[in-house]
C-alpha cells in the first residue's frame, strides 16, 4: 500500500507543478500578446486586439489547482508550517498522544473541508455554474481540482495518524523546519 500512497502524493506535488507553470506559460503568452498588439498599433496605427480568453480567471483556476494540489505533497515533505514550539518539548508517550491529537483534528478538519468542496462540485455541476469570464468554463471543473487535493490531503493525514497511532513517526518528522532537509540521524 505504501508504494501506491507515495505515488499518489508525488503525482498530487506533480500537478501542482503543471498548473505551476500553466500560470507561468498563460502569463507570457498573454504578455507576448500584449507586446505584438503595442507593436501593431505603433506600425500601423491600430491595434490587432491579441488576447488569452479569460487568462485571467484561468491563471486564478490554476493557482487554486496548484495550491490545493501541493498540500499534501507539502505535508509528506514537511513543508507546512507546524507549531512545534510546545511539541519539540515533549518525549515518548507524551509527545506521541500530542501528535495524535494534531493529526486527528488536522484530520477531522480536512474531511470536513473536503466533504463540502466535493458537495461545492456537485452542486455546481447540477445546477450549470459558469464561469463569469469571456470563457464560460463550467466552475465544477476548476472546483474538482480543489475538491481533489483536499481527498489527497486527507488521505495523507489519515496515513500519518494511523502510522503514528502504530507507533511510528509521522512522515514529516525528523525534517529540519527551518531548511526543511532531513535532520542528523535520518
Amino acid at each position: 500500500m505504501r508504494p501506491y500512497l507515495d505515488s499518489l502524493y508525488r503525482l498530487s506535488g506533480a500537478l501542482a507543478a503543471f498548473f505551476i507553470v500553466a500560470i507561468c506559460a498563460t502569463v507570457v503568452l498573454q504578455v507576448g500578446a500584449n507586446i505584438v498588439d503595442k507593436l501593431a498599433a505603433w506600425l500601423m496605427g491600430a491595434p490587432i486586439g491579441l488576447l488569452i480568453p479569460s487568462y485571467a480567471e484561468f491563471t486564478g483556476f490554476f493557482l487554486a489547482a496548484a495550491t490545493f494540489f501541493a498540500l499534501a505533497h507539502a505535508l509528506r515533505a514537511g513543508s507546512h508550517i507546524r507549531v512545534s514550539l510546545i511539541i519539540r518539548n515533549f518525549r515518548g508517550r507524551a509527545r506521541r498522544w500530542i501528535e495524535l491529537w494534531c493529526l486527528a483534528l488536522a484530520l477531522t478538519l480536512s474531511a470536513f473541508f473536503t466533504f463540502y468542496a466535493l458537495d461545492l462540485v456537485y452542486e455546481s455541476w447540477l445546477f450549470g455554474d459558469l464561469a463569469v469570464g469571456m470563457v464560460a468554463l463550467p466552475m465544477w471543473i476548476p472546483q474538482a481540482a480543489m475538491a481533489l487535493g483536499l481527498v489527497v490531503l486527507t488521505v495523507a493525514l489519515l496515513d500519518d495518524l494511523v502510522c503514528v497511532a502504530r507507533g511510528g513517526e509521522a512522515s514529516y518528522q525528523g525534517i529540519d523546519e527551518t531548511t526543511g532537509a532531513p535532520t542528523a540521524g535520518d
